[in-house]
Formats: C-alpha cells, sequence, structure tokens
C-alpha cells in the first residue's frame, strides 16, 4: 500500500469517529468548513466575518448580564476550571442542525455563529454548554459513555431549557398537566441532544436516558433549582450564589 493509500484510509477512519462522536456537525473545528462560490452568489454564506463579530458580541453580553451565565462561571472557578473568555468559549460556523456544543477535547464552547444570532439564545447555548463543562470538570464526564451523555443532557435539560412553554412546544405538557409532565420534557429533550452528537438508534438513547434519570433529574447543581421562563429564578439562582461562593 502506498503513503497516499494509507492517508486516504486514515483519513475515511477519522471521518467516521469525527461522524460517530458528532465533530462533524462543527466543520470549522476540524479544518473542513469552506465557502462556496454560488453559496455566496445566493447569500448563504460570505458573511462569517461579519456573523462571528455579532457571536462575539452577544457571548461578551451574556458574561457581563446574564445571571445564570454568571453562576456557571463562578462555579467553574469554585471547581477549579476558571473560564477564560478568548480560550474557551469560540463563535465558529456550523451544520444547521446544532447552535452550539461543547468540546471536551479541547475544554471549548462552541457558539453556532451562523445558527445563533440573538443574545437570548447565545445566553441558553452558554448555560446549557457550561453544564456540560462544569460536570467534565467536576464529574469527571466521560463523554464517550453514553449514559455519562445522557445525564449531563438531562441535568442541562432540566435547569435550562424545560420551562412551562417550551414544553407545551414540544407537545410534553398541557395547561393542565404542566407539573406532571416536566420530567417528559426533560427526557424528550435529553434523547433529542444525545441523538444528535451521536450515531444511536433512538431506543438505544432512550434506554440510555432511561437508565440515570432518576439520579440526575434530582442534580440541580450548581444553579440550584429549574429556571422558568420569564420568572424571577434566575435572578434568586444568583443571589443565593455566595452561599456556595459562585457570585
Amino acid at each position: 500500500m502506498s503513503s497516499k493509500d494509507g492517508e486516504n484510509v486514515k483519513s475515511e477512519e477519522e471521518e467516521g469517529q469525527d461522524s460517530k462522536w458528532g465533530y462533524d456537525l462543527f466543520p470549522e473545528r476540524r479544518g473542513k468548513f469552506s465557502t462556496s462560490w454560488s453559496r455566496v452568489f445566493m447569500g448563504f454564506e460570505g458573511k462569517e466575518d461579519m456573523d462571528k463579530m455579532k457571536c462575539e458580541r452577544n457571548v461578551y453580553k451574556c458574561f457581563k448580564t446574564s445571571k445564570l451565565v454568571q453562576i456557571m462561571l463562578g462555579a467553574l472557578k469554585a471547581s477549579g476550571c476558571e473560564v477564560d473568555l478568548r480560550r474557551h468559549i469560540v463563535c465558529e460556523v456550523c451544520d444547521s442542525s446544532v447552535s452550539g456544543g461543547y468540546d471536551p477535547v479541547l475544554n471549548q464552547i462552541v457558539v453556532c455563529q451562523n445558527n445563533s444570532r440573538s443574545e437570548g439564545i447565545v445566553q441558553g447555548i452558554l448555560t446549557h454548554e457550561m453544564i456540560h463543562m462544569f460536570d467534565y470538570c467536576r464529574n469527571n464526564l466521560d463523554f464517550k459513555n453514553l449514559d455519562h451523555l445522557a445525564c449531563t443532557e438531562i441535568r442541562a435539560a432540566n435547569l435550562t431549557h424545560c420551562g412551562f412553554l417550551s414544553a407545551i412546544l414540544q407537545g410534553d405538557a398541557s395547561l393542565t398537566n404542566f407539573k406532571n409532565r416536566h420530567q417528559e420534557c426533560v427526557k424528550s429533550k435529553a434523547i433529542q441532544s444525545v441523538l444528535a452528537v451521536r450515531t444511536v438508534t433512538r431506543e438505544e438513547a432512550k434506554a440510555a436516558v432511561d437508565r440515570v434519570f432518576t439520579r440526575c433529574y434530582r442534580d440541580l447543581e450548581p444553579i440550584g433549582r429549574r429556571v422558568k421562563p420569564n420568572s424571577t429564578d434566575a435572578k434568586r439562582a444568583h443571589a443565593e450564589g455566595f452561599l456556595y461562593g459562585y457570585v
């Protein structure tokens, strides 16, 4: 086998691993993103520099004003994993199916500049991915272990996503059964998140979520409460943060 053939085989193996672990969703991160003249002409590409600048501005605003982001920053610092904005947060072009992600290999949070264009969305991504970063830092999370992945996705959905409106929109709750169906919203979101980044069947993802659900659903660290949209939960959690050295 020639050296060139060997390189091709290795490349195919690497691409398979990228797909298996979800890295193919972040082409710029792996040096595989390139613009297409046809897509530039049609207006789908060619604005990457402007998108990056807007994304970085939203990230900076969230660091300065978001109570949830500030709690997570304090919790990470208290756990020995202080976040450096320039080192640990990056805005990049991603696959259209994702809005952000956490790269444990480089210990970086990726905000998808082409899909996450508002400050509110960026705040949600930062909080969600910082929970993964916190779990990786404090709980020795192994992202290649499906149960570990399911647990951190349950925690992120539980703490930041499954409020009243999102549960109804996902079909997991109604006006009369929200309290009882919140867990179903968390399960649904966690399963979707696992499927987005792992090449597994829905049955496998659901089984992993079910195996760890009870324990991981009860774990509210480091925010301390489930945050509902349009409520004072984030402010209350931030006010309580000093009790744990997070603020």
